[in-house]
């Protein structure tokens, strides 16, 4: 390898070869091929987007005599003339790069602007590049306006900025603007791909991916992380040592973290924490990598083509977005990004970290229906609450006294009459619910749940049912039906019709979570209010097969999967794919009726 770090000797000498600036190109190429050249360019974004490398090109571009010494302007500059050749080795008389942030006073201007009204000495144009413009005094901007609005014909001002805010509209008034984007971590990877096999270097791409998202849209910063990766692990790019030498965390970490909250398990979030924090990983990096994990799994919810089966963490994402509601997701990844910001506060990291787990695990409805919970000790039934007068469970037994207002059941099928074998569930009272892949929820026209006759047979101590032949609401339509929002909307779409006990329904919930901030008594108010009577409500947890929020999901992938075989069918779809290869984009397919 060179003795030239990556980031120089890499820099791009042409338009063609800079990456992820296709808007700045595209208008400079088309200003030089039709001469309508503007007299002062302002360029802004992040360190190391390529700001004073464009301010370079265009400078070659403008003053190139070509390899025959014949060039005029042009947007391909050669190379190998003198005036780009000089350029490049920062030696070209009339093209001056000026600090600003150590040449920011009125006088440094003054004998700038002095030495602006001569003509070029060896090239077309003379280029002033001022970077970092927004240090300059206001007495220093002041003596420069009148030139950099009508500047002699041969002189163009480039302008560089990172706060683009602190430069005077006066300023930014006289200047062609052009915002640079940050480069995006794709992006990055594929480019230091080109670069180490340029250079002979092994490397994962995993391990350039992650060097990619270290370096926060910065090319050069790309580069040099790649440099210091190069010499940590003796010339090879691997992901295990980028890891180890930026801190970085292990996502196989931030997995078993969403799963122990799942499982509201804080023995073992602390663990993993403390686990974390011994291994010298970056606690405040492990929370911006959480939040970029929750958006994934959200992502996944919503547009579940939009994984890739390649993916090696296709298998866990996928665990992940059927144990988590979408709300829940929401509500984790703005705790995440709050605590993030809060790190700094706290006594040391680890106790900020773990105080974010921790609040995480309070205050957010974590398990839902589908998520493997495994608990250290039997969680209790949750009591009524005492606004509503509940005592302990009493000897339970079938009550039939108000047969108009219990839950309406579909009809037993032949098949119900004579039922499979099932295992013996566990006492509602443990709340420990089964692992249940989410390919397993039907359609919600097949989303109806089992007599609750059967269940007490086979689960001794269950709540048994009303009184058989009485007519009953289906619950998860009269949860869907009742005006409620926030947390008591999340408990009535998430929750199952049990049975009834001495007048009161019992609802089963996922987790007790769904019980707080009078989420309860919420529903029961408003459930009263639709039926015209009073009525009591008492919840157990447990795994929940059958409520509002599964029949809405099992709709949905129903639909979603109708859309995708009509759309396949199609004859235009299938000429397209059959003589032209045509492919359907993943996740651009999507039904009308939502």
């Amino acid at each position: 390898m060179s003795s030239t770090v990556l980031a120089r000797k890499w820099r791009p000498k042409t338009f063609a070869a800079l990456v992820g600036q296709d808007h700045v190109v595209r208008a400079l190429t088309h200003a030089l091929q039709r001469r309508r050249l503007h007299h002062a360019y302002l360029f802004t974004g992040t360190r190391g987007v390529g700001k004073t490398t464009i301010a370079r090109i265009l400078a070659k571009s403008l003053n190139c005599t070509g390899p025959d010494g014949q060039g005029d302007i042009t947007a391909e500059p050669c190379g190998v003339c003198q005036a780009c050749t000089e350029i490049d080795a920062g030696r070209f008389v009339d093209y001056i790069e000026l600090d600003a942030a150590s040449n920011r006073g009125v006088d440094d201007m003054t004998r700038l602007l002095e030495q602006a009204v001569y003509k070029p000495t060896a090239g077309r144009f003379k280029v002033y590049m001022i970077d970092e413009v927004h240090m300059l005094s206001n007495h220093a901007f002041n003596a420069m306006l009148k030139t950099l609005e009508e500047p002699p014909q041969q002189v163009m001002f480039v302008l560089a900025t990172t706060d683009p805010q602190k430069v005077p509209v006066t300023v930014l008034s006289r200047c062609l603007q052009f915002a640079l984007k940050s480069m995006p971590a794709g992006a990055v990877a594929q480019h230091l791909a080109q670069v180490l096999q340029a250079e002979a270097v092994e490397f994962e791409p995993a391990a350039l991916q992650a060097l990619g998202r270290a370096a926060r849209g910065s090319m050069r910063d790309a580069l040099s992380l790649t440099d210091q990766a190069i010499a940590f692990n003796d010339g090879r790019v691997t992901l295990d040592a980028v890891r180890q030498m930026l801190g970085a965390v292990d996502s196989g970490y931030l997995f078993d973290l969403l799963r122990a909250l799942a499982a509201a398990d804080a023995a073992a979030l602390l663990r993993l924490a403390e686990s974390m924090d011994q291994r010298g990983l970056s606690l405040p990096q492990a929370l911006e990598e959480l939040a970029a994990l929750l958006q994934r799994i959200a992502t996944l919810q919503v547009l579940p083509q939009a994984l890739d089966d390649a993916d090696p963490d296709a298998a866990a994402l996928r665990e992940l977005a059927a144990a988590y509601a979408p709300e829940t997701l929401q509500l984790a990844y703005s705790m995440v990004l709050h605590g993030r910001g809060e790190l700094g506060l706290a006594p040391d990291a680890l106790c900020g970290f773990s105080m974010v787990l921790l609040r995480l695990l309070s205050f957010a409805p974590l398990a839902t229906a589908g998520a493997a919970r495994h608990l250290d000790a039997p969680a209790p039934a949750v009591r009524a609450p005492a606004a509503v007068g509940a005592a302990e469970a009493a000897p339970r037994h079938a009550d039939a006294r108000e047969p108009a207002a219990q839950p309406r059941r579909s009809a037993p099928s032949e098949a119900d009459a004579e039922p499979e074998p099932e295992p013996e569930p566990e006492p509602a009272a443990q709340a420990v619910c089964e692992p249940a892949p989410a390919a397993r929820i039907e359609p919600a026209v097949a989303a109806v749940p089992e007599p609750v006759e059967r269940r007490e047979a086979a689960a001794p101590g269950a709540v048994p049912a009303a009184a058989p032949g009485v007519p009953q609401h289906d619950w998860p339509e009269l949860a869907r039906e009742l005006p409620l929002v926030a947390l008591a909307r999340s408990l009535a779409l998430q929750s199952e019709w049990v049975g009834e006990q001495d007048g009161a329904w019992v609802l089963r919930v996922p987790s007790e979570q769904y019980t707080r901030a009078g989420a309860l008594e919420k529903v029961q108010a408003a459930l009263s209010e639709r039926l015209g009577r009073e009525l009591r409500l008492r919840v157990e947890v447990g795994a929940v097969r059958d409520t509002a929020q599964l029949r809405a999901a099992a709709l949905r992938a129903q639909r979603q999967q109708q859309a995708e075989q009509a759309i396949a069918a199609d004859p235009l779809v299938r000429q397209l794919v059959d003589e032209l290869g045509a492919q359907i984009v993943p996740g651009s397919v999507q039904p009308l009726d939502g």
